[in-house]
C-alpha cells in the first residue's frame, strides 16, 4: 500500500500548490493549460488503448459495463459526493466547480493504464515502482487541474485511496487469476478508452459520463476468460 499512500500525498500536495497559483493565473492561461491537459490525456489514452488485442472483449466489456454503470448511475453518485463536499465547504459563486474538480480528478487519477498495472504489480508482487512513478505525474496533473477546477481536485485523493487501495487488495487476494499478462493488457485497454473519453471532455468536445463506464473494468476478466472458449 506504500505506493497508494505516496500517490494520495502527491495529489494533495499538487492540488495545494495549484490552489496557491490559482489567483495568479488569468483566464486565458487557464484555458490554454486545460487544453494542454486534455491533449496529453488523449495521448495517454490512445497509447494504452493500443495494448489491447481482443476487440470483442473490449466491446462486450464496455457495452455491458456501461449498461450497468448507467443503471446504477455512478456519475450521479460522484456528482452527489462532490455536491455534498461543496455544501460543506459552503463555496459561493462557484456552483458545480468543486463537484466538477472532484469527478474529473478522480477519473483522471484512477482509470489510467498506470493505475491498473501499478496497482496489480503492488498487490501481486509488492512492487510499488510504477505507482510511485505515477505519483510524480499526478503531482503535476493535480497542480494544473486544481489551478483551473479548484479544491475539488484535492478531494479526489480520497477516491484515489479507496480505488487504488481496493485494486491492490483485490490483486493480492486474486493472485492465481490475475497473472495473465494478456488479460491485464485488455483491462488496460478498456481503462485507456475511458481516458480518451475523459480527454475529449477536458477539451470541451463532449460531455461523456465517463464514471458510468467503470464497471467495464470488472467485466474484462470475465469476457476474457469466456473468449477462450469461442472460435475467434
Amino acid at each position: 500500500m506504500l505506493g497508494v499512500i505516496i500517490n494520495v500525498v502527491t495529489v494533495i500536495l499538487g492540488s495545494t500548490f495549484g490552489l496557491l497559483l490559482k489567483k495568479g493565473i488569468n483566464e486565458k492561461i487557464s484555458k490554454a493549460a486545460m487544453t494542454a491537459i486534455g491533449l496529453c490525456t488523449l495521448y495517454i489514452g490512445i497509447s494504452g488503448a493500443l495494448e489491447g488485442e481482443n476487440t470483442i472483449v473490449l466491446i462486450l466489456s464496455m457495452v455491458f459495463g456501461t449498461i450497468i454503470g448507467t443503471a446504477i448511475d455512478i456519475d450521479a453518485l460522484l456528482q452527489k459526493a462532490g455536491d455534498f463536499l461543496e455544501n460543506k465547504m459552503k463555496s459561493k459563486g462557484e456552483k458545480g466547480t468543486l463537484a466538477q474538480g472532484f469527478i474529473t480528478g478522480s477519473l483522471l487519477f484512477c482509470i489510467g493504464a498506470m493505475t491498473i498495472v501499478g496497482s496489480l504489480n503492488a498487490g501481486l508482487q509488492g512492487d510499488n515502482e510504477l505507482l510511485i512513478t505515477k505519483s510524480i505525474l499526478d503531482l503535476i496533473s493535480s497542480c494544473m487541474l486544481s489551478s483551473t477546477l479548484g479544491i475539488g481536485v484535492m478531494f479526489a485523493a480520497v477516491f484515489v485511496l479507496i480505488y487504488q487501495g481496493g485494486l491492490v487488495l483485490l490483486a493480492s487476494l486474486l493472485q492465481n487469476i490475475l497473472t495473465d499478462t494478456a488479460m491485464i493488457a485488455e483491462i488496460t485497454c478498456a481503462g485507456s478508452v475511458m481516458i480518451i473519453a475523459l480527454g475529449l471532455n477536458l477539451l470541451g468536445i463532449t460531455k461523456i459520463k465517463v464514471a458510468n463506464f467503470l464497471p467495464a473494468l470488472l467485466l474484462v476478466p470475465l469476457f476474457y476468460i469466456l473468449s477462450g472458449y469461442l472460435p475467434i
